[in-house]
């Protein structure tokens, strides 16, 4: 049964009503609806308001082809780790790489998870820089609303060249830890003499293939999922930079296109120092949300986490801190914070981590950017498939001069977390440039997508996420007025989000959910 308690809190604007009986042809909404209560200003409405075509109906796979069985036993304890009140089978899949201008060259796997036992198939996606799906999907499941869950079955997904999908290892070492703990806002030349290092051992590495691992043929390997599901239309939740595969797979196969949700769409402009600076901005606003959530916690950071951890990143360029054999530079400190404060539920052991570097253990810190680093148990480091996959995702690239003075405007400007925004410039110079154009992020030919926005992003901010929404012709926003990388924790997004899926309710484009 739909729900109607959140259609019946929703405001519509009287005047907007009024336009829309006259036939008035004023454009898409001006005015979004407005939860009750949530004392904060609506924001602008996407411009994608597209019914021409509808959401599409619920259906049973008919007859997958996909071997579930038991995981691996060597990731079985880490994807339990949770203590999952779920079931979790694995899966892998074999799909081409597809590489431009070498079509159908090459075959890549795929791993999959699959959470729960609901009877219709959710592909879930997350960013290629965060845990891989196939773990992510087991962690969100224990966050998500029931009723979700007793219809949905989540499928994780580990996008090409990450976690068991034949994960890409081609960065050395020495060139890795350069690539995330030089301070590009000094000086470039040791950054930009690894990164051409590194992308000249991953051409080494990946041969053909190399340009292969973007976000496009992601959504094809999407297509070959849906078909080894034995479903007519996938339905998909996209987390951060998982959005923008999940809307490319309803640009190119809209006809298959189901549910889809978008969670934290980043900037797709090609304008690379504005969406970086937009980026440090968003990183930096969370940083005040985290002081102020450690004001109201009495934290061991006292009544100013901002300066407390501006001050442990600007003692470690004279002084790196030590975690065991690894050094943490001045960036890594401050990467390791924003790797913390992308995840809200995690605030309080970041305050922790903090408290105790200040006073000589680094140990705690170091965890929150060893993935990146060093990897993780049988998990491979996420630098390189990040690296790979952004820089093939990139059109622009930046002459040398420029990335110089862009890095020194980034320090000047977001002195906390403008360097790190400032490293990902400076990886993709050397790379080969894309020879494709940008791909669309939509099509007017597919059903509503559901673009959920964070006010306080720290990776995918809320201004960038407007503009990709305003790229894709069907989408519906809804925004949340709340911080941390993504909003599926939010009780009112749960609800939203429940709605679309299970129930097929399309809220109303702008919808507002407090924080």
């Amino acid at each position: 049964m739909p729900r109607r308690g959140r259609a019946r809190r929703q405001l519509v604007v009287s005047a907007l009503a009024a336009l829309v009986a006259s036939g008035c042809t004023a454009g898409p909404s001006s005015r979004p609806a407005v939860l009750e209560d949530d004392g904060a200003p609506a924001p602008p409405p996407s411009a994608g308001t597209s019914r021409a075509v509808p959401l599409p109906g619920l259906a049973e796979p008919k007859a997958s082809s996909l071997p579930w069985g038991e995981c691996d036993p060597d990731r079985q304890g880490d994807l339990d780790a949770g203590g999952s009140a779920h079931t979790v089978s694995c899966a892998r899949i074999t799909v081409p790489l597809d590489a431009p201008g070498l079509p159908g060259l090459g075959l890549t796997r795929m791993g999959l998870t699959k959470v729960g036992d609901g009877r219709i198939p959710l592909v879930v996606l997350n960013d290629v820089s965060g845990e891989p799906g196939t773990r992510y999907a087991v962690r969100l499941a224990e966050t998500l609303p029931g009723e979700l869950l007793e219809t949905f079955s989540l499928i994780g997904v580990d996008r090409r060249g990450t976690g068991t999908s034949d994960p890409v290892r081609c960065v050395p070492d020495v060139e890795r830890e350069t690539l995330l703990d030089h301070d590009p806002t000094t000086t470039i030349d040791p950054l930009l003499d690894a990164a051409r290092t590194a992308g000249q051992q991953c051409a080494i590495t990946l041969e053909d293939v190399q340009t292969a691992y973007d976000s496009w043929r992601t959504a094809g390997d999407l297509e070959e999922l849906r078909a080894q599901l034995g479903v007519e239309r996938l339905n998909i939740l996209g987390h951060g930079d998982g959005s923008t595969p999940a809307a490319y797979y309803a640009a190119r196969y809209p006809d298959h296109a189901g549910r889809i949700v978008l969670d934290g769409v980043p900037d797709p402009s090609t304008d690379l120092p504005t969406v970086m600076s937009d980026v440090a901005a968003a990183a930096e606003a969370a940083l005040d949300e985290f002081a102020a959530d450690c004001v109201r916690r009495n934290c061991p950071l006292g009544d100013d986490a901002r300066a407390a951890v501006a001050e442990l990143a600007d003692d470690a360029k004279a002084n790196p801190l030590r975690a065991g054999e690894h050094r943490l530079s001045s960036v890594l400190v401050r990467r390791a914070v924003l790797a913390g404060l992308s995840e809200s539920q995690r605030w309080p052991e970041l305050a922790d981590a903090v408290a105790a570097a200040r006073k000589g253990d680094s140990t705690r810190l170091f965890e929150f950017v060893q993935p990146w680093l060093a990897g993780e148990a049988t998990w491979p480091p996420r630098t390189d498939a990040e690296l790979v996959t952004r820089c093939n995702d990139t059109v622009e690239r930046l002459p040398n001069d420029r990335l110089r003075e862009t890095a020194r405007t980034l320090g000047t400007r977001h002195p906390v977390f403008g360097p790190v925004l400032a490293q990902h410039l400076v990886w993709c110079s050397p790379w080969p440039s894309r020879q494709e154009d940008k791909p669309a992020l939509g099509s007017p030919e597919a059903p509503p997508l559901l673009v959920i926005s964070t006010a306080t992003d720290p990776l995918t901010p809320e201004k960038g996420t407007v503009r990709a929404a305003e790229q894709i012709p069907s989408a519906v926003r809804v925004a949340w007025q709340g911080a941390g990388h993504g909003a599926l924790g939010s009780p009112c997004v749960g609800e939203e989000v429940t709605a679309f899926l299970v129930d097929g309710e399309v809220p109303r484009d702008g919808t507002l959910c407090p924080a």
